[in-house]
């Protein structure tokens, strides 16, 4: 199974997975690699691969957001999303973890997406 494809605004590609086996091979193939990856901070999200090295934060907002409308937390609270932002190269998976679970070597960079950038999303959909 494939992930989503979505182009941001500025061009640049970027991958969700779309359930645990896929965020697992997406994570994989970008494992060791210096690609900007987000998740959200609660569990039940897609990961999200920028494809381009070195974004712009702007990019990595904009990332952030279809990451955070894709997710658990925002289908459940509709509030503002916590979003971590690390690198391929901090990833690592544990030999026994599940599907879809990874570690992170480093603390990772929060974000916060903002309930009212998720909606514009939601609403430029239409």
């Amino acid at each position: 199974m494939k992930p989503r494809e979505l182009t941001l605004t500025t061009g640049t590609k970027i991958f969700l997975g779309k359930n645990s086996e896929n965020n697992d091979e997406l994570v994989a193939s970008y494992k060791g690699k210096e690609n900007v990856l987000l998740h959200t901070v609660a569990p039940g999200s897609p990961f999200c691969v920028i494809e381009k090295l070195n974004p712009t934060k702007d990019e990595i907002y904009e990332a952030g957001v279809a990451t955070a409308l894709k997710s658990q937390n925002w289908r459940d609270k509709k509030s503002d999303v916590s979003v971590h932002v690390f690198t391929g190269l901090d990833v690592k998976k544990p030999f026994f973890a599940k599907s879809g679970s990874w570690q992170l070597k480093n603390s990772p960079k929060e974000i916060i997406i903002k309930k009212k950038d998720i909606l514009k999303l939601v609403n430029s959909k239409r």
